[in-house]
């Protein structure tokens, strides 16, 4: 029987359970604005705007100082290392903006993922390498939860034992270093939608890799009151000439987090992974409708499904910094409505809103 040994002081505990409290209180979700400047790039190519650090400081200074009632529906905004340093145009550092808000701030602390030899094509995640020492910086510079984004795929070979189980434990180890720094870490274990596997076969494989995941994370003493996770919506692959409907989306998700995820955590974040904006949105609302008990907040943790309406009405030019705010706080409001299984579709939809999301084999 293994003992146990003084792990996090009780003031951690709570100042843990408390960060995570309030990035999912009723109705809230996550901005995931951590994209890295390749990812940019792709982003920024779509509606033709060069790639540049100001033009990368300017969309996000959009979406930060958009009207304060977004605080009604964003809890938490995840970072990349770049932006955590860059200002707004009035001179305050983007973390105080947010922070402002009454938002809490994140940041992205993975290095990119590395391929395992032997497999077909899967990957394990870096950036356990002096990942203390930044974690304590980045809580320093004002961030109170982390994220690091391990990736599984569904092929006839995949995902491999030894991919489940190394990305299990790299994700283990990330959050044991996070809470011991005072950082929530958002566990997230993503399947990817490429493939043409249907909805019960990723409901297999999904299962499976979060059953991995939480053994993991108790053999690692991870505190589970003090995470979140951040999972795919169990879906079709993009491939899959089956289409299913958001409440079997629902259903099959749901009966998956039920069968794997101890109730202890506070919440459950879902990427959107390709869907488009308002697929992502209404297959969210459904699940907080499934008629089977959910013990923890199950809301949104989106980039693509966040900002792809704001994008488009930018396009890069100040004078469109208002619509392009507009289009982000509606969709922020439509998803906060979704986490609490309120939102009801219109046919009004715009094109932005319709458009797929998916990239195959998504580096972010």
């Amino acid at each position: 029987m293994t003992h146990q040994f003084p792990c996090l002081s009780q003031e951690q505990k709570k100042e843990l359970s408390g960060i995570a409290q309030r990035i999912v209180a009723p109705g809230k979700g996550i901005l995931a604005a951590d994209e890295s400047t390749g990812t940019m790039g792709k982003r920024f190519q779509n509606i033709k705007v060069e790639n540049s650090e100001e033009n990368r400081r300017s969309f996000r200074e959009l979406l930060f100082s958009t009207d304060p009632s977004i605080a009604n529906c964003v809890g938490g905004v995840i970072l990349f290392h770049e932006t955590l340093y860059q200002k707004s145009d009035s001179g305050k550092l983007f973390p105080q903006v947010i922070r402002d808000k009454g938002i809490v701030v994140g940041i992205k602390v993975d290095k990119g993922t590395a391929g395992l030899n032997g497999t077909d094509g899967e990957t394990t995640t870096q950036g356990l390498d002096g990942l203390g020492e930044r974690c304590a910086q980045y809580k320093k510079d004002g961030c109170d939860f982390a994220k690091w984004r391990s990736v599984l795929k569904i092929s006839d070979g995949c995902p491999s034992a030894l991919a489940i189980a190394e990305n299990a434990n790299g994700l283990a180890r990330y959050a044991s270093i996070c809470q011991q720094n005072g950082l929530v870490p958002i566990v997230e274990p993503e399947i990817l939608l490429d493939g043409d596997h249907d909805l019960q076969r990723c409901q297999y494989v999904t299962e499976k890799v979060l059953a991995a995941v939480y053994k993991a994370l108790s053999d690692h003493h991870v505190y589970l009151e003090g995470t979140l996770l951040k999972p795919n919506m169990v879906t079709a692959g993009h491939s899959c000439t089956k289409k299913y409907t958001p409440q079997e989306v629902a259903m099959a998700t749901v009966t998956a987090l039920r069968r794997t995820v101890p109730a202890s955590v506070p919440g459950i974040c879902f990427l959107s992974g390709g869907q488009s904006e308002e697929e992502a949105s209404i297959n969210l609302s459904a699940i907080n409708q499934v008629p089977l008990h959910r013990p923890w907040k199950l809301t949104f943790s989106y980039g693509r499904a966040l900002q792809a309406s704001a994008l488009a009405a930018w396009q890069g030019k100040a004078a469109n910094k208002a619509a392009a705010q507009e289009a982000f706080s509606s969709r922020a409001k439509i998803n906060g409505l979704a986490a609490k299984g309120e939102y009801k579709p219109s046919s009004s939809s715009d094109k932005a809103s319709m458009q797929s999301l998916y990239t195959a084999s998504y580096v972010y």
